[in-house]
C-alpha cells in the first residue's frame, strides 16, 4: 500500500487526532515560545505596569491606515502620511521622554514615545480638523499629548481631556499646546458641556454600564458629522450597538503590537 493512501485513510479516521498530535504540540510550542520570549524581553526591559506601550507591525499600520481613510472618507495616502507624521515627530519624542523623567511616577514609565493605537487617535484629527475633542481617561497623558499635537498642528480647535486621578496628565507638563485637563467624575463634567464636541473619546473606567453612561451623557451635545471612539470596543458591544440604534456607522481596528507579550486593544469608531 503506497504512503498516500495510508495518510488518506489515517486522516478520516477515529486515530487522525493522535497522529498529528506531534505536528500540532510542534505548532503550540512555537507559539507559546515566542510568548514568553517577548514577555521575558518585557519583564527585563521595561517599568510599565498598566496601560502599556508599544509600536505597531508593519502589516497592522498599513490596517491603521486603511481604517482611518475609511472613517475619514479620505484618501489612504493621507491616512498613512498622518500616521508617518505622528512616528517621525522627533520634538514630541524629546517631549515624552523630557517629561517622563520629572515626573513622579518616573519608575513605572518608559521613556520612549510609543503610541500604538494612539497614531489613529492622531491621524483622525489631523484629517478632521475637529474644533473641540474630549477625551475620557487621561491617564499620563500619551493619548492626550497625540491629540494636543495634531490640534496644535492643525492650528486650529483645543482638547478637553478628563480624569478623576489628580496626579493624571503628566506627560502634558510642559506641552505648550491648546490642551485643557479636568480633574473631576467625567459623567458631571460631560453633562456640563455646552458646545458642540466634534471627536468623543471614551478611555476611563472600562466597564459596559460606564461606557454606555459616558455615551449618554454626551450625545446630545455631539456636533452634526462628529466621531465617536471607544477605546473599549475589543470587550464590549456598547458603541456598535448605540452606533446602530442612531443610524450611524461602525468601524473596528484591531491593534497588533510588535514584539509585545500583550495581545493588544483597538478602536471602535462611530460616526
Amino acid at each position: 500500500m503506497s504512503r498516500q493512501p495510508l495518510r488518506a485513510r489515517v486522516a478520516n479516521s477515529r486515530l487522525a487526532r493522535a497522529a498529528a498530535m506531534p505536528q500540532r504540540i510542534r505548532a503550540v510550542a512555537r507559539a507559546n515560545m515566542s510568548q514568553v520570549s517577548a514577555s521575558a524581553r518585557w519583564l527585563a526591559q521595561s517599568h510599565e505596569h498598566t496601560n502599556f506601550t508599544y509600536d505597531l507591525s508593519a502589516l497592522n499600520l498599513e490596517h491603521l491606515a486603511w481604517w482611518v481613510a475609511a472613517v475619514t472618507n479620505r484618501d489612504v495616502a493621507a491616512a498613512r502620511r498622518a500616521l508617518e507624521e505622528l512616528q517621525e515627530d522627533v520634538r514630541l519624542a524629546d517631549h515624552v521622554r523630557e517629561a517622563t523623567q520629572r515626573s513622579k511616577r518616573a519608575g513605572l514609565y518608559d521613556q520612549e514615545a510609543r503610541f500604538g493605537r494612539r497614531l489613529g487617535w492622531y491621524a483622525l484629527v489631523r484629517l478632521t480638523r475637529p474644533r473641540l475633542v474630549i477625551e475620557t481617561g487621561t491617564d499620563k497623558g500619551l493619548g492626550s499629548l497625540a491629540i494636543a499635537r495634531a490640534i496644535q498642528r492643525n492650528g486650529q480647535g483645543r482638547l478637553v481631556t478628563i480624569d478623576i486621578n489628580p496626579d493624571a496628565g503628566q506627560l502634558l507638563d510642559g506641552f505648550d499646546g491648546p490642551w485643557e485637563l479636568r480633574i473631576g467624575d467625567a459623567l458631571q463634567i460631560l453633562r456640563d458641556v455646552n458646545e458642540p464636541v466634534d471627536m468623543f473619546i471614551h478611555d476611563s473606567f472600562h466597564s459596559r454600564e460606564h461606557e454606555a453612561s459616558e455615551l449618554r451623557a454626551i450625545e446630545n451635545r455631539l456636533a452634526e458629522g462628529s466621531i465617536t471612539l471607544s477605546d473599549n470596543s475589543h470587550v464590549t458591544d456598547v458603541l456598535p450597538r448605540w452606533a446602530e440604534a442612531r443610524h450611524k456607522r461602525f468601524l473596528f481596528f484591531a491593534e497588533k503590537p510588535r514584539d509585545h507579550w500583550y495581545p493588544g486593544g483597538g478602536i471602535g469608531a462611530a460616526w
